[in-house]
This record gives C-alpha cells, sequence and structure tokens, in this order.
C-alpha cells in the first residue's frame, strides 16, 4: 500500500494557531515589550482566569503538570513512609511525583469501558499508610467522582485530581480540578496547551494554596526568607499570555472535539474487532485522545494505517507497574489484568477540533480496510 497524499498527523496545532495568529503575536509582543518575563500581573491575570474557569477559588500556576502534582502532595505533607492509590494505566508523571516526594505509588486495575481507575479495587488497597487518591481523568474522561469522594470521605483521605489530559471537562454540574485539588498541565498538546510547558494547582484551600505558592517560589513567603526547601516552579509570563488568549477558545474547541468523539462513534460502530470508548453518564468527556481498543493485531494495524498516511498513537504500552523503575514495589504481570490487556490493545485516532468530516471518514475507512 502506498502512503495517501492526504497525510493525517494524531495532532495538528498550526491550524489552531493560524486561527488565533493575530491575538497571539499582539499578546507575546506586550510581554517581549514589557521586559517582564516571569510572574508578575500576567501570571496572576491568567490564575485568576483560570480559577474562574474551573470555579475554584485559588489557581496556582506552576511549570508543569508534574510539578503541580509534586506541589500539591509537599504541600498536603505526603512523604516518607506514606502510600497514594493511582492507576497504573497513565503516564508516568503521576506516579513519578509521588515517588519524588517519597511516598510509594500503590497501584489499582483500571475499568475496561473507561481506561480509567476502578473503584471496585480502591476501598481494597487502602491501608492505615493511605493519604491520598491520585485519579487520572484519562483521555479526557473524568472518573466516576461521585463514588471516589464517598470512598475518601468514609477514610478521611485527600483527593487529588490528575486533570492533565481533562481541562473543562466535567463530573455533574463539577469541573474535575475543583472537586478535590487539581492538577493541570498545560504542555502543548493538552485541550488548554501552551507554547511551551505549564502548569497550575487549583483548590478552594486557602492554606493548600498559600503554601504551595511557597513551595513553587523556593519555599519562600517573604522574599530571601525561606521556610522550607522548595523548587524553582514558575510559570512565564509569555505562557500566561498565550494561555489567556487560548482560554477565551476552549469551550469552544472542546466542543468541536465533542462533536469529533460523536461521528467517530458513529463511524465506527458496525466495524468489528474494535471497541470504541465510552462516555460514563454523568460525564461531559473532552476527549483530549480518542481511544479505541484493536482486539487483535493492534501493531499490525498501526503500521498499515501509517502506510496509508494515517499517524496514530498508542498510550500506553507498559502500564506503570511493569516498569522497570518499579520493579522494587514488588508487582507481578498478571496482577492487573485489564490495564495489561490495554496496552496490548489501545490506538489513539487522529483527534483536534480541526479535523475535518471527511478526514475522519478516510481514518475510519482506512481502519476497516486494515482489520479485514
Amino acid at each position: 500500500m502506498g502512503q495517501s497524499v492526504n497525510f493525517i498527523p494524531p495532532l495538528d496545532l498550526t491550524q489552531q494557531y493560524k486561527s488565533i495568529e493575530v491575538e497571539v503575536n499582539e499578546a507575546v509582543s506586550k510581554v517581549l515589550a514589557s521586559g517582564r518575563y516571569i510572574g508578575g500581573s500576567l501570571v496572576e491575570g491568567f490564575e485568576q482566569q483560570f480559577a474562574d474557569y474551573i470555579g475554584v477559588s485559588h489557581c496556582i500556576a506552576c511549570n508543569s503538570g508534574t510539578d503541580a502534582l509534586y506541589l500539591a502532595l509537599r504541600a498536603l505533607n505526603i512523604g516518607a513512609g506514606d502510600e497514594v492509590i493511582t492507576t497504573p494505566f497513565t503516564f508516568i508523571a503521576t506516579s513519578e511525583a509521588i515517588a519524588s516526594v517519597g511516598a510509594t505509588p500503590v497501584f489499582v486495575d483500571i475499568d475496561a469501558a473507561t481506561f480509567n481507575l476502578n473503584l471496585d479495587f480502591v476501598e481494597a488497597a487502602i491501608t492505615a499508610k493511605t493519604k491520598a487518591i491520585i485519579p487520572v481523568h484519562l483521555f479526557g474522561q473524568p472518573v466516576d467522582m461521585t463514588g471516589l469522594l464517598e470512598v475518601v470521605s468514609r477514610h478521611q483521605i485527600a483527593l487529588i485530581e490528575d486533570c492533565a489530559q481533562s481541562t473543562g471537562a466535567a463530573w455533574g454540574q463539577f469541573k474535575v480540578g475543583s472537586i478535590g485539588i487539581g492538577c493541570f498541565s498545560f504542555f502543548p498538546t493538552k485541550n488548554l496547551g501552551a507554547c511551551g510547558d505549564g502548569g497550575a494547582v487549583t483548590t478552594n484551600d486557602p492554606a493548600i494554596a498559600s503554601t504551595i505558592k511557597s513551595l513553587r517560589e523556593h519555599g519562600q513567603k517573604e522574599r530571601y526568607i525561606h521556610d522550607e526547601n522548595g523548587i524553582n516552579s514558575r510559570l512565564d509570563s509569555l505562557q500566561a499570555a498565550i494561555l489567556m488568549v487560548k482560554l477565551r477558545y476552549l469551550d469552544s474547541w472542546n466542543s468541536q472535539r465533542s462533536a469529533i468523539a460523536s461521528n467517530y462513534q458513529q463511524l465506527l460502530s458496525p466495524i468489528p474487532g474494535i471497541v470504541a470508548p465510552q462516555e460514563l453518564v454523568g460525564s461531559n468527556a473532552v476527549w483530549n485522545q480518542y481511544t479505541i481498543r484493536v482486539l487483535k493485531g493492534r501493531n499490525e494495524v498501526r503500521d498499515l494505517l501509517q502506510e496509508r498516511g494515517i499517524s496514530s498513537m498508542v498510550y500506553y504500552p507498559r502500564p506503570l507497574h511493569l516498569q522497570p523503575v518499579y520493579e522494587h514495589l514488588g508487582y507481578k504481570q498478571g496482577q492487573f489484568p485489564v490495564a495489561e490487556e490495554a496496552s496490548h490493545q489501545v490506538l489513539s485516532l487522529p483527534m483536534f477540533p480541526e479535523l475535518s468530516h471527511l478526514q475522519q471518514q478516510q481514518v475510519v475507512y482506512s481502519l476497516k480496510d486494515c482489520l479485514m
């Protein structure tokens, strides 16, 4: 098979930039002319706008989504000897942040339909050492937060939401990141993406917010007076200016993603050998990725799609409990069968707001051919 001239990437950021080029360039030019490149009113302005958007009292911008998780854990005084429950089926930043504060990540298996944390297994993993749970709203699909809130309330443990892939998603009437302590990534591929790294923590707790502000600035509340060891994790003013422009369009872009997901669902429904993702009742997903299961021969199907000019991604080819870095935790192959099976089947199809109906048809028809 020869490659199609109509190459379809998994993500195309150039179209988004073209649509807001004038506004972004103007915002960036103002920052460059100001001479104020870190902190200041622009970062504070973005923090206020993002807090209002999520529906919380406080937003603390930082350098990355990974730092957001780390700072949230530090603010809760979670460290050596503590355990934090999370999913084995996500990017390593989630468990990496847990390990970075000296705590132990404790994995439980995922739900086959949503790829998210399976709440049926969470309670059995709670011990006297459990200090928090970090659900990951994977691929833009919220976790069942009603059920999870019941668990954390019953056991009096902290709830930190990993919202890296789900900015704008909601569970019921509440946006993700407003239910527990929210941790966001503004990596360029996210629904709200900067032109570089960036992140934020959201909370309604003023004490948590104050602690995180200090920790991101080398542990200082007062200049050159350091109460504890912190880190350097600040959001650049350039990124804040760009994010404020993009925030105005986020709901529109997320609506386009939802329409694309619905169209994928319709186009894929008659095709055997694949399983389309399911959206939970009560959730409003924002589809950072549209991830299907290919029941047999995922890698071969991906290669054939690439030959036809359809680029796809695999998130994630190996679950966290089987990563070499966590061998010392003693997890074995077969311990989390749903996550392990997913790692051999998942395939993320092209997904970005500007993806056309014609391109979607090309993706799905090519996929059908590759499965025959």
